[in-house]
């Protein structure tokens, strides 16, 4: 076998292991899931390389194996591995340009923030308070939590269940959102909230969704300047 083919093979080996290592990381969503960009560089500096160097071996281990005129294992390795030291070096480059870029925690940084609006429906002959006193909202994530306001010009009845409505800002961008109801005299109520981490805004309310006591939310992410 060529020498640059046993190379290209120790390459080939290291970009599978790096990858394989990386994106297993991101899978399992290890790391800090509040500071992002460490994570990140983490997985990117630290234990990805673990994995190119193991790929690199074992690559030219199964070429030496094929070849016998292939050279020795360790030289083949660091031949390999120098060759993607210099494309982990260009790919380190770009991830921080995104990383410092996109990773922010802030959902809108240069504006009002984005608003979470929504509705939620009782079962059928509860009793609920028309006072928005007696009601508290609280929307939590993994990065913070934001107190909610109800709007009870939009409080109503379908047939025999009560609707409470309101909104709160969604200031962070985290896929981890729930929003917790409590109502006086009430066991405390937490619904989860399925938006992706940039909340984009819909015009239209989501489906019902229903809690284990038969309550039901749903709701839309509503972004400033649209309707």
């Amino acid at each position: 076998m060529k020498k640059s083919s046993r190379i290209a093979a120790g390459v080939a080996g290291a970009a599978a292991g790096y990858i394989a290592i990386f994106l297993l990381f991101s899978v399992l969503d290890l790391g800090d899931r509040a500071d992002p960009i460490a994570s990140g560089l983490l997985a990117l500096f630290v234990y990805s390389p673990l994995g190119a160097m193991a790929g690199a071996v074992l690559a030219s281990w199964m070429v030496m194996r094929s070849d016998t005129g292939s050279g020795s294992l360790a030289r083949n390795s660091l031949t390999s591995l120098g060759v993607v030291a210099l494309l982990c070096a260009a790919a380190a480059v770009s991830y921080l340009v995104y990383a410092y870029a996109t990773a922010t925690p802030w959902l809108n940084p240069n504006a009002a923030n984005p608003l979470l609006v929504f509705e939620i429906r009782f079962p059928p002959g509860m009793t609920v308070p028309t006072s928005a006193d007696a009601i508290s909202v609280e929307l939590q994530t993994d990065i913070n939590t934001m107190p909610g306001e109800l709007t009870p010009i939009g409080f109503r009845r379908d047939d025999d269940q009560a609707v409470i409505t309101g909104e709160v800002e969604l200031a962070f961008r985290t896929s981890h959102r729930q929003l917790a109801v409590n109502i006086q005299g009430q066991p405390s109520r937490i619904y989860p909230i399925d938006l992706t981490a940039r909340a984009p805004h819909t015009p239209e309310f989501g489906t019902w969704r229903r809690l284990g006591d038969g309550s039901e939310i749903r709701y839309r992410a509503k972004w400033p300047g649209k309707t």
